[in-house]
């Protein structure tokens, strides 16, 4: 938690001093000010939870001071304990109280009425700094959640409205009698299935995070070849890479054996070149894998405007990402579940960009020991 500010406000040093002593504490910082035109400044730089202000000083007394404070809203809230060295029957405390004051204290001081006065605001000011931090968490919340049904209704309505086209299509053809052309029937049905394929992902991803929030992201180890993964999420993205003019490049063994869950490290490498392509801006895009000492590194790099290093841990977060690809598809998923499978594979998700030279996301995954 951070430190709590206290501000004391006298004239005179010596009394400055000892009140210092009697209020520091764990946790707190004690500003000090001659007058009330330091105290102000201090009020303007920094949050307080408390003053106290000595009432008799040159040039601006506590009442003026308290006075001043109350007409900005920086300082208004800041609540006011007037010191002062007359006696009670001048009724001082009226006239503090008419300028926003919240409490006396009569010189010669007690310490332990200070101490226990202080507390009691100290407390206050935190409790009060715990409910607008759990406000504004709360408020991110409901912003998160409004984000993300619109996206993921922005992301349902383009499938199904291809799909609904379709088959008002194919009613105009059946309605007419028109039979069927086979390579254009052949054609809408494939567009149908990369319609429903985008969907199925999307339900997948949503069922995915909800997995990895609760620990439960399931994996299923086994012998596999990185290197035909590595090929086949290529493959996958071929035709999503010829649409876009995107060449991918392969560099990788002709083999290389790894004990994992085949599908989900598959998902990971697919996950990285759809982003590739969709942030790369039409640039080559290339994938290699290598190993180094007893890990295996298979890294996609593509050529796009790369990923600011303000933003660099952010696009990992849930529903997170890029700013510099402009309005593209996608909840902001799919880094986040990928570094998940990755480390529940004992391995890292590495970023490495800088601004105008293109994004390399690498896994490094450790490889199995010899023999075993």
């Amino acid at each position: 938690m951070p430190e709590t500010n206290l501000l004391l406000v006298d004239d005179l040093r010596e009394n400055l001093v000892a009140l210092e002593a009697l209020v520091r504490g764990s946790g707190r910082r004690v500003f000090s000010a001659r007058g009330g035109e330091e105290a102000l400044s201090l009020m303007l730089e920094h949050p307080f939870a408390l003053a106290i202000v000595d009432v008799q000083m040159p040039s601006m007394d506590g009442f003026e001071l308290a006075e001043l404070m109350r007409g900005t809203e920086r300082t208004r809230h800041i609540p006011i304990v007037f010191v002062t060295a007359a006696g009670r029957e001048l009724n001082y405390a009226f006239r503090g109280y008419e300028t926003g004051a919240v409490d006396f204290l009569y010189k010669p001081l007690d310490p332990v009425a200070v101490r226990s006065k202080v507390d009691v605001f100290v407390d206050l000011y935190r409790q009060r700094q715990e409910l607008l931090r759990m406000q504004e968490q709360l408020e991110r919340a409901v912003k998160m959640r409004d984000d993300f049904l619109s996206m993921v209704s922005h992301e349902l309505r383009n499938p199904l409205n291809a799909l609904y086209l379709q088959a008002q299509l194919r009613q105009r053809m059946a309605a007419k009698g028109q039979p069927p052309d086979l390579a254009a029937f052949q054609k809408m049905v494939s567009r149908d299935e990369h319609q429903i394929r985008s969907m199925i992902r999307l339900l997948d991803d949503l069922l995915d995070i909800s997995r990895a929030r609760t620990g439960r992201l399931a994996m299923s180890p086994s012998e596999m070849d990185l290197a035909l993964a590595a090929r086949r999420a290529v493959e996958a993205v071929h035709d999503q890479a010829r649409t876009a003019g995107v060449q991918i490049s392969v560099e990788a063994p002709a083999a290389m054996g790894f004990v994992g869950d085949e599908f989900r490290l598959e998902q990971v490498v697919l996950n990285l070149l759809t982003n590739a392509l969709r942030y790369g801006r039409g640039q080559p895009v290339a994938v290699r894998l290598r190993t180094e000492g007893r890990e295996a590194l298979l890294s996609v790099r593509d050529q796009g405007p790369g990923v600011p290093a303000a933003e660099q841990e952010r696009i990992f977060q849930q529903f997170e990402r890029g700013s510099t690809g402009g309005q593209v598809a996608g909840l902001g998923l799919g880094l986040f579940i990928s570094r998940q499978i990755v480390e529940a594979h004992g391995g890292r998700l590495e970023l490495r960009s800088d601004p105008g030279d293109g994004a390399e996301f690498t896994l490094r995954l450790p490889l199995p020991a010899a023999g075993a």
